[in-house]
């Protein structure tokens, strides 16, 4: 069974990339998978990567670059019936890293254009990924408000904070995903559980320099230009220790930053070779580009590609700032498979190891009003 997967807010292509990465075929020898019918990006380089990579054709007139606000949802002459429906609505306003703003931000109210494909259209499944920080934004009440209203759409929803470290990815990404099946299929017995973590032992966790080293990237891989490094960042890294930022102890002086306070921040912090990497991010001035363990420079963005499991042929577009923008707001792809293959097992009727939902998340304990104990929850 093939499910028509329409997208909102695309990227370059992490979540669909999971999707077809998902699909299986059963005892009976159907294929069960998710078939790319439309989606939309407002980032021309990111458009133009997801028509590259996920449909191998540059010309595609099923990915369309505009604003959501001009997206012509509801005209199934231009955007046809789907099955499901899969958005990671921006998470400008909602992460800690930036003011969190939330509901009042530009990019805070834009999760309702899924709820609109929801009215219109009634997919039998969404997928809905956004930052963790999305759970303490406007002291909690954000995410009372957004999950009411996709219940309301007509689903049953079962958010969870996947820490994807747990589920194969080598990088401490926690996100929260909200899948809905629609009411009447979960009355019919089709309900969704989420997947056991594959890796929930800090000891089998993929480390960064496993994902980086093991295989060697390929020279002629693409996005993989060294960046350029300034001898005083150089020698700045030089006194950082794997796992340590720019106020270690042991910097010198003359090397030090003249900015106060961030001392738990991911400036000039280097990666510990034993460890899952700290989260890719897409933004950021300077000593914000993630670093090397060992050697005294910045990643490459091919680097942060396999951070984020993208395989060394997926080729992005644009500069360099433009790709690593794609790269760090994008969908883990392995970790997007792994709930994209819980949900196609749920309408499969294919039992598989699973774990209670974050009980914080859910909304009949949000509706007592206990959001400060959402606080923290995510990153």
């Amino acid at each position: 069974m093939e499910f028509r997967m329409g997208e909102l807010f695309s990227g370059p292509g992490g979540l669909a990339l999971g999707a077809k990465l998902a699909c299986f075929k059963d005892v009976k020898g159907e294929k069960w998978g998710f078939k790319h019918t439309w989606a939309n990006d407002f980032d021309r380089d990111t458009v133009e990567t997801y028509k590259l990579n996920l449909l191998h054709n540059p010309d595609a007139s099923t990915v369309f670059c505009e604003d959501v606000s001009d997206f012509p949802i509801g005209d199934k002459s231009i955007l046809p019936e789907i099955d499901a429906l899969a958005f990671g609505f921006p998470c400008n306003d909602y992460s800690n890293v930036g003011k969190q703003k939330g509901l009042a931000g530009i990019y805070g109210p834009l999760y309702s254009y899924g709820v609109k494909v929801m009215k219109y259209y009634q997919p039998k499944v969404f997928i809905a990924e956004n930052v963790g920080g999305l759970s303490s934004a406007n002291e909690g009440y954000a995410l009372i408000k957004i999950l009411e209203e996709f219940q309301a759409s007509g689903y049953h929803i079962t958010p969870n904070l996947y820490k994807f470290e747990e589920y194969g990815v080598p990088q401490a990404r926690h996100r929260i995903i909200i899948v809905g099946i629609r009411n009447d299929l979960y009355k019919q017995g089709i309900h969704y559980h989420v997947p056991a973590p594959t890796t929930p032992d800090p000891k089998d966790m993929k480390t960064s320099q496993q994902a980086i080293e093991i295989p060697p990237i390929p020279a002629d891989a693409p996005n993989n230009e060294l960046p350029k490094t300034t001898e005083k960042v150089a020698k700045r890294l030089s006194y950082i220790p794997e796992g340590e930022n720019a106020w270690y102890i042991g910097i010198p002086e003359e090397l030090r930053l003249n900015v106060r306070g961030a001392k738990l921040s991911s400036i000039y912090k280097r990666l510990d070779h034993t460890k899952p990497a700290y989260t890719v991010t897409g933004s950021g001035g300077g000593g914000t580009h993630m670093y090397h363990w060992k050697e005294n420079r910045a990643l490459t963005n091919r680097e942060r590609a396999r951070l984020q499991t993208f395989p060394d042929d997926f080729k992005f577009i644009g500069s360099k700032e433009s790709v690593r923008k794609q790269i760090g707001m994008a969908v883990p792809p392995e970790g997007a498979k792994v709930v994209m293959e819980a949900v196609l097992k749920t309408f499969a009727g294919i039992k598989y190891r699973s774990v209670k939902p974050t009980e914080k998340l859910q909304l009949k304990n949000l509706e007592k009003g206990n959001t400060t104990a959402l606080k923290g929850l995510g990153r």
